[in-house]
């Protein structure tokens, strides 16, 4: 999962936005690592929607613009919120996805809380009773 965000010069500082997101922006100060500090932002920007209960907006396909970062959220962090996106647009309360997968409402709620790891045997399960398929891969840079 991967959001775009444009890169503008304040000063000495650096502004981060993320158009796909509304109301995520963060400021790098001279000397700090921008895209560190846009995935921290990111990160717990989306990790508020989880908290609230509502899904963030997908992130738009559009290409980087010129000065701007491609931001990829943590694995952990992309499965809870597409598991979560899939489940409202399939319009299940999270007892109905319990059901279908053999877990608790309780467990659900867990697997799609930032702060829960769960494990992959579990997410799969989430994954095939969403009708969906978990998918794992190792890139080098």
């Amino acid at each position: 999962m991967r959001y775009v965000a444009s890169v503008s010069k304040e000063g000495r500082r650096r502004l981060v936005e993320f158009p796909d997101c509304p109301g995520c922006q963060t400021v790098a100060e001279a000397g700090e690592d921008v895209a560190e500090i846009a995935r921290e932002a990111l990160e717990g920007w989306l990790e508020a929607h989880l908290v609230r209960g509502g899904a963030p907006p997908r992130p738009k396909r559009v290409r980087v613009p010129a000065g701007g970062l491609a931001v990829t959220v943590s694995p952990m962090l992309a499965a809870k919120v597409s598991i979560r996106r899939a489940r409202l647009d399939l319009g299940l309360t999270q007892a109905q996805l319990a059901k279908r997968a053999g877990l608790t409402q309780a467990m659900v709620a867990r697997i799609e809380d930032p702060d829960y790891n769960p494990t992959l045997e579990t997410l799969e399960r989430v994954a095939r009773a969403l009708g969906a398929e978990l998918r794992i891969s190792v890139e080098l840079p």
